[in-house]
């Protein structure tokens, strides 16, 4: 057995939620020297460049969550042209939408309508469209921002586990982004309607939008769909949301894009990268 299957299966009967909640509780530690030993550790075990951090100083973050979700200095995401990529890390997989199944990983495919919370209308409006899915691996940048423009239309959150997202897992765990607790905001674009799906992740203490603050953990009570009467518009490049830890975001656009050449499963990517144009 390999070591990545072992990996992925060892996962299963773990408590994800106690695991993952308890590592928030910690992460949002004030005292000074235990949240700046807990920084510098990070800082030496990725590798992280705080040359391009807004505050470069490591000790002036209150929590590490705020040394995490750190905002980056002006001008070190230039967009790109078209669709851009919205977020730092691995364009793990994308392409077309086909009989409403995105890829995961080889082997794996999973529908549109569960990872957009079991809504098969809104699955309808991705057939015959295009998928992208980036992977943000602990050492990257954690904002998330807008690939295109577009006005929020509806937030759902869907509860669910909290696999690793990281390659090793993908490869073995049927249905990941699909069984993971996530958050799905559909936004309606110039290209049409477009979904963008925060997924959850081990370790991953919560996901927060610009608009509503922190979002996940939300008590247990199954899907819970939030529409918004006031339009929320949101600029290509903006800022949308955040991860406190790492995780993935998957897009779906209802349109077909025609991806950037030289673009390969696995690719680094920055924010602001041009990802394609429709």
């Amino acid at each position: 057995m390999s070591f990545s299957r072992l990996f992925a299966l060892i996962q299963y009967p773990l408590p994800h939620h106690l695991l993952s909640r308890s590592v928030g509780r910690l992460a949002e530690c004030r005292t000074p020297w235990l949240k700046n030993a807990l920084v510098s550790a990070f800082i030496r075990r990725f590798k992280v460049d705080m040359d391009e951090a807004a505050e470069p100083d490591p000790t002036a973050y209150a929590t590490f969550n705020d040394f995490f979700t750190r905002e980056l200095e002006e001008g070190a995401r230039p967009l790109g042209e078209g669709m851009v990529s919205p977020a730092d890390g691995r364009l793990s997989q994308f392409g077309p939408v086909e009989a409403g199944q995105l890829f995961q990983a080889k082997g794996h495919r999973f529908s549109a309508m569960e990872l957009l919370g079991g809504d098969g209308e809104a699955a309808r409006r991705y057939l015959g469209g295009s998928f992208a899915t980036v992977y943000l691996s602990p050492s990257d940048y954690h904002r998330v921002h807008m690939p295109m423009g577009g006005t929020l239309r509806e937030m759902v959150y869907v509860p669910g586990r909290l696999f690793s997202v990281n390659a090793a897992t993908t490869e073995h765990v049927p249905n990941l982004f699909a069984r993971n607790e996530r958050l799905v905001c559909h936004f309606d674009t110039e290209h049409g309607p477009m979904a963008m799906v925060l997924v959850g992740a081990m370790i991953v203490a919560a996901i927060e939008t610009v608009w509503a603050g922190q979002i996940t953990p939300l008590p247990r009570g199954g899907v819970q769909r939030i529409r918004f009467d006031t339009p929320v518009h949101l600029e290509r490049g903006a800022e949308m949301g955040r991860f406190k830890l790492g995780s993935t975001v998957v897009m779906a656009f209802s349109e077909p894009v025609a991806f950037a050449d030289g673009l390969e499963p696995g690719a680094k990517v920055q924010m602001g990268q041009s990802l394609g144009a429709f």
